[in-house]
């Protein structure tokens, strides 16, 4: 399996995630940086007009990323992480998913999250991009190098 571990972090606790599994199963790493960071204030989910409120509640946002296209043709595997932000994938995830080709790549994805499951965000992006083959999800808030290695070898 030639792999590659894609994340999207804006606080850094799906980065630290993303980078111990990344170490586990010894591949490359890719980060999903926004064009424009994202600060406390945009993070405030109470604040109904706060930046990633308002991305989350139209479903064609897209935000703008650093890097639109990568060249992923030497990876099979694509282990796809992000935080939960209203029980689903940040909108900068389906920029990064639209921006590359990822036909043909087995997608897992992994997320953290204070309270939430990935099953949501799974099933959002499966149902939003048909032709991709997402395999499985899991919730990697509370990181353990066994759970992961059994999730990925199941």
């Amino acid at each position: 399996m030639e792999a590659i571990v894609a994340y999207f972090s804006a606080t850094g606790v799906t980065r630290d995630r993303a980078l111990e599994i990344a170490k586990l199963l010894n591949c490359d790493t890719l980060r999903i940086m926004p064009e424009v960071d994202y600060t406390p204030e945009d993070l405030n989910w109470i604040d109904k007009e706060c930046r990633s409120s308002k991305e989350m509640h139209d479903d064609v946002a897209r935000p703008a990323i650093l890097t639109k296209s990568v060249d992923l043709s030497k990876y099979d595997t694509v282990l796809l992480g992000f935080p939960i932000w209203w029980y689903t994938a940040p909108r900068i995830v389906n920029s990064f998913i639209e921006h590359n080709n990822l036909l043909g790549k087995k997608i897992y994805v992994f997320a953290t999250s204070g309270g939430s499951n990935a099953l949501r965000a799974f099933q959002d992006l499966s149902n939003l991009y048909p032709s991709l083959e997402f395999i499985d999800h899991k919730i990697v808030t509370e990181y353990n190098a066994h759970e992961v290695v059994d999730w990925l070898n199941k």
